[in-house]
């Protein structure tokens, strides 16, 4: 495919290299990892023994296959610096995960890893049309969690105007967007929704605002609340990729031209999909479970280390000229993906199809419990403003609440072999988030506690 001259692009050498010019800059990179790794990190060098791996010995991209993986278990098991290739004094900044699901995963940055970061950040928001000088709001939390401050840095090394709203206080955030005039948007795609209802309460039309791209990340969103999102705050919804553990945000990034898959800097971060169960990897187009090995990260290079997130790479070329591998936007998260008597399904997927019915908004959760040793879910969903409007109250709704909530139950079953329960809400009846919104509340485990008692 030719070059398009035309597409602004932050570092148009490396983003468009040829093939064999980036896989053997890949490979003289693997090597130095390689070689850091067995030099300074033991759990490595026990690893690469084991499996009978040097440096030397890795001589095609068919070798990465022989290497090792790395589990988020393995960053737990080696907190807090266990796993870290230079010394606390070589560090500049420290990022931590939430730790909701045990002890949390510890992060650590060289000021040549900060500097990479920016740059694959930079690289980022250029495909999705942020151009030096646009005012630029972020929200995304700034703190441990790495999503404010990667794009920050991102955003400054690009040469826009950075507004550093983080999470929270949301009607002032509306102000903001009002009175500084952002071009561009940065947020979790829940917290957009939110910012997009507290426009409309204080009467703030999307029309009135200078927003034309919003970057939203952090966690699964489907095609389906793309359009809520662009609906609402008449902008260009865009999806961002990246996780702590490999660097933060701007692993990927979909292109403002094609939105068909996410540009990897592929000469930062080496991408596979292997199959969960085996972990055998699988060819480009087929789905399973992401792979990422870090290619420049000094502080805390990553081997093969597993995602959790479902996806497939794209190999053709994108029409954009950007020659490096795309991913498909996650379908979810293999921790994440439900098992209702029998059904497996990934909360992005019910949200989908909820997203199909006039009447529904997107703020909805999931309720898992268990009753006499089945699993039962309750999808809680909100009505929208329109409906409740010509409803009253949602008490009111009579025949109509009726017919809704059994379309709903009926589409579930007819397309997902899902049995659930249906509970309409009023608008705003679910808590909202100031950054990942909480999908899923699993209460089998208390169930099964208080079953236990029970006998």
């Amino acid at each position: 495919m030719a070059l398009n001259l035309d597409v602004f692009m932050w570092n148009r050498q490396l983003e468009c290299m040829r093939r064999d010019e980036l896989e053997a800059l890949q490979l003289a990179r693997l090597r130095g990892v390689l070689e850091r790794l067995q030099a300074r990190v033991p759990f490595y060098r026990d690893k690469l023994r084991a499996a009978g791996v040097t440096a030397d010995s890795v001589k095609t991209a068919a070798d990465l296959a022989r290497l090792p993986f790395t589990g988020k278990g393995d960053l737990r098991d080696n907190y807090p610096y266990g796993l870290f290739a230079v010394e606390l004094s070589e560090l500049k900044r420290l990022h931590a995960s939430s730790g909701t699901r045990g002890k949390p995963t510890l992060v650590g940055y060289t000021a040549a890893d900060l500097e990479a970061w920016a740059e694959v950040c930079a690289r980022s928001l250029a495909a999705a049309g942020v151009r030096p000088g646009d005012i630029l709001h972020n929200s995304y939390g700034y703190g441990l969690f790495t999503g404010g401050l990667g794009i920050h840095y991102g955003a400054e090394k690009l040469g826009a105007v950075v507004v550093p709203a983080s999470g929270g206080k949301t009607s002032q955030q509306a102000t903001l967007l009002q009175d500084l005039g952002a071009r561009v948007l940065c947020a979790t795609p829940s917290y957009a929704l939110n910012l997009a209802f507290t426009l409309d309460e204080m009467g703030i039309r999307a029309e009135q605002l200078k927003l034309e791209v919003g970057i939203f990340g952090a966690e699964p969103w489907t095609e389906e609340l793309r359009a809520q999102i662009e609906q609402q705050l008449r902008i260009t919804a865009l999806d961002i990729y990246g996780l702590s553990e490999v660097m933060g945000p701007g692993v990927s990034m979909e292109c403002r031209e094609a939105r068909e898959g996410l540009h990897i800097w592929e000469d930062h971060f080496l991408a596979e999909i292997v199959d969960p169960r085996s972990g055998e990897p699988l060819p480009p187009g087929e789905e399973g479970e992401l792979v990422f090995t870090n290619l420049c990260k000094e502080g805390l290079p990553l081997l093969r280390y597993r995602t959790g997130d479902v996806s497939a790479l794209i190999a053709e070329p994108c029409r954009c000229g950007r020659t490096m591998m795309r991913m498909r936007r996650v379908r979810g998260r293999l921790d994440d993906m439900l098992i209702i008597r029998g059904v497996n399904v990934y909360p992005s997927e019910i949200e989908r199809e909820l997203l199909r019915i006039d009447g529904l908004s997107p703020h909805y959760q999931l309720v898992v419990d268990r009753q006499r040793a089945l699993d039962t879910l309750d999808v809680q969903i909100e009505v929208t403003e329109e409906l409740i409007a010509r409803w009253g109250r949602i008490e009111n709704g009579g025949l109509e609440l009726t017919r809704l909530t059994d379309r709903v139950v009926f589409l579930l079953r007819q397309t997902m072999g899902l049995t659930a329960r249906v509970t309409l809400l009023a608008p705003r009846s679910l808590t909202r988030s100031d950054g990942k919104a909480v999908r899923v509340i699993d209460r089998r485990s208390a169930s099964a506690g208080q079953s236990g008692g029970g006998q």
